[in-house]
């Protein structure tokens, strides 16, 4: 779609009829900001995506292996008749 410089004028003057001349700024502003932060975003995801240059040995030592742990008697509530007959003691 090849637009003309009359058509770009008209969209113009319909842009600032609909939002007004004192509110395209502050929305030039926002829409660079928003250009920068995808732009830095898609550049950092390129770069997630390439292999690291680097040969170096791991700066983290690794840490000895922790013991297993002993598994433990769950701990179970008496049966209610246990109960009712201690309430009937007291």
């Amino acid at each position: 779609m090849n637009l003309g410089p009359w058509e770009i004028l008209i969209i113009a003057v319909v842009i600032v009829l609909l939002f007004g001349a004192r509110k395209m700024p502050a929305m030039a502003r926002s829409l660079g900001q928003s250009m920068r932060i995808l732009k830095a975003e898609t550049k950092g995801m390129r770069n997630d995506d390439d292999p690291p240059e680097t040969t170096e040995e791991p700066a983290v030592k690794p840490q000895a292996q922790l013991p297993q742990a002993q598994p433990q008697k769950p701990i179970v509530a008496p049966p209610i008749e246990q109960t009712q007959a201690n309430k009937n003691l007291s």
